[in-house]
Formats: structure tokens, C-alpha cells, sequence
């Protein structure tokens, strides 16, 4: 990405401000680097914590922002706790003390803490969802706020997972999280875009820190620096009439997921009653297949019969 030259900037960027969240390792480095490459002046937002939460630090942000800045870029580095009110808004009034504006947030910083629904401690689903969907909030609250004033608006990207629609064995509180994302992202997709705002979710799959950790065959897989183009376009004036979408971003492929809508109906004079429902609704209606719950009942039965399932 970097010579010893330095960037060669493309300039598809050129003239915003961008924060990344979570941009010390993995994904968020990834497209901290490339959001620099193709001109932006970057927030390089990073808590520092180990992934049991502890030893807050700046140093793995001032290490992007002292490459991104020998290669002749511009950010600067900030180690605010993204799951409180004062962290996100701290990143903001960063980037508008710096630069006088924000044009796009990318909101990155997670954590784990997997566990079977029926083991999980009330902290280990609260720590979850306060880091990932509050830690979303309230980057999306602070940079709305200065983007619907904006004449050029600005891009709100969150990350998901694609758990958010097929569960997860062990990750409930991780789901729950993602889950959380995608429906505040549409919110602000159909809040914000009279003032030109516009909010969109990658679902990413990468080689991480935190994915190394997971205990089950996640699929195909890619690198971080496979996803980072996607956030880039997304950020770009090239995507300013994209909002409201959820896109998968992994290896070589890019794919759009489908917008949730109700797929059949049924109706009774007045009121139903639980046995009328349970004589119409599986011939009516019936269900929707939840994939991932098909897929494991599908290795169950091949582990038993000993054979390998299918891919």
C-alpha cells in the first residue's frame, strides 16, 4: 500500500475527514490506511484495550498515524472509550478542532465474549453490546449532528456481522449487537436523508484479531485490507445516493443482502384464535428456513452417518 515514496493518491477521498474507530489493528487499520491513501485526513480512533478489555492505550493508534504521516498523509490519534456519550463525541469535536468538519464515520471497535446463551453473565452480554451497538450510537449521534448542518452531508458506515440475521451458536449477545447495528443504521438512513446524510453496514469477513478467536468454521474468509475499498466507495462521493444498505465484504466478493419484508399473509373474521392459527398457519403461511439452523442439522446428520457435508 505504501512505498518509500510514500502514498500515491488516488484522491478518490481527496478534501474529507474521516474517523475510524477501532483503527489500531485488523479492519479499522486497514481502511485507516487506504481512507489516507486516497486523500482523506484521518481520526485514527483506538481504545488500545486487550481483548479482555483491559490496558487502554494509545500507542497501537499513534503507530498508524506516524506511518500514515511518513508516507505524507494526514491524521491524528485519539484513544476515547467509543461505548460512552463523551468518548464518541470526543472523536467529533477531534475532527472539527483539526479540520473544521467530519465528512464520514466508520465505526469498527468491537469485542468478544463467547458463550452458550444459557452460561452468559449479564456482563459479558452488556460489555457486547455496549462496545459494538452503543459504540455505533454514539459516533452516528455526534457526526449527524455536524453532517445534517453540512452542505455536502456525510457517510455513516457501521459494521455488522452476518450473525444479525442467521444467529449465532454461541455469540447471542454478539448477534444481538449486530443485530442492533443494521436496525439503527436504517433508522438513520431514513432519518438523515433530507439533510444528505447517508448510513450504511458492511458485514466483513477477515482474518482478525478477534475472528482468530471464534470457535467455529466461519467460512470463507479474506483479509482486512480486502474490505477497506468497500468502506472507501462507501465514504466516496461516487456512493452519495447508497444509504440504507447492508453489504457483505470478503476475499474478492461483494455481495448485497436483501431488504427484510414480510414474505406471506393470512387473515380470519375478527379475531384469531390459537387453534385457528394452528390449523391454518402451516398450510397458509407456514415458515421461513433459518440457513445457518439448516446448515448445522445438515452436519449433524452427516457427523452421525459419517460422511462430510456438504460445503
Amino acid at each position: 500500500m505504501i512505498s518509500q515514496r510514500g502514498f500515491h493518491v488516488a484522491g478518490f477521498l481527496n478534501g474529507k475527514v474521516v474517523a475510524v474507530t477501532g483503527a489500531g489493528r485488523g479492519i479499522g487499520r486497514a481502511v485507516a490506511m487506504l481512507a489516507a491513501e486516497e486523500g482523506a485526513k484521518v481520526i485514527v480512533a483506538d481504545y488500545g484495550v486487550g481483548q479482555d478489555g483491559s490496558e487502554p492505550t494509545s500507542e497501537i493508534a499513534d503507530e498508524v498515524v506516524a506511518e500514515i504521516t511518513a508516507a505524507g498523509g494526514e491524521a491524528v490519534a485519539i484513544a476515547n472509550d467509543v461505548s460512552t456519550m463523551e468518548g464518541g463525541q470526543g472523536i467529533v469535536d477531534l475532527a472539527m478542532e483539526k479540520w473544521g468538519r467530519i465528512d464520514g464515520v466508520v465505526c469498527v471497535a468491537g469485542i468478544l465474549r463467547e458463550r452458550m446463551l444459557f452460561n452468559m453473565t449479564e456482563d459479558e452480554f452488556d460489555d457486547v453490546v455496549r462496545v459494538h451497538t452503543k459504540g455505533t450510537f454514539t459516533l452516528y449521534r455526534a457526526a449527524s449532528a455536524v453532517m445534517r448542518k453540512q452542505e455536502s452531508g456525510g457517510s455513516l458506515i457501521g459494521f455488522t456481522s452476518g450473525v444479525w440475521a442467521l444467529g449465532s451458536t454461541a455469540q447471542a449477545n454478539y448477534a444481538a449487537a449486530k443485530g442492533g447495528i443494521v436496525s439503527m443504521t436504517y433508522a438513520a438512513a431514513l432519518g438523515l436523508a433530507r439533510y444528505g446524510v447517508r448510513a450504511n453496514c458492511i458485514a466483513p469477513i477477515a482474518r482478525t484479531r478477534m475472528s482468530a478467536n471464534v470457535p467455529f468454521d466461519i467460512g470463507p474468509n479474506g483479509e482486512p485490507e480486502d474490505v477497506a475499498p468497500m468502506v472507501i466507495y462507501l465514504l466516496s462521493d461516487a456512493a452519495k445516493d447508497v444509504t440504507g444498505q447492508v453489504y457483505t465484504a470478503v476475499g474478492n466478493k461483494i455481495a448485497v443482502w436483501s431488504q427484510p419484508s414480510e414474505q406471506r399473509a393470512m387473515f380470519t373474521e375478527g379475531r384469531w384464535t390459537p387453534e385457528e392459527i394452528a390449523e391454518r398457519l402451516p398450510t397458509s403461511i407456514g415458515t421461513e428456513v433459518l440457513p445457518s439452523l439448516a446448515k448445522a442439522e445438515e452436519m449433524r446428520r452427516a457427523a452421525t452417518a459419517g460422511e462430510r457435508p456438504n460445503a
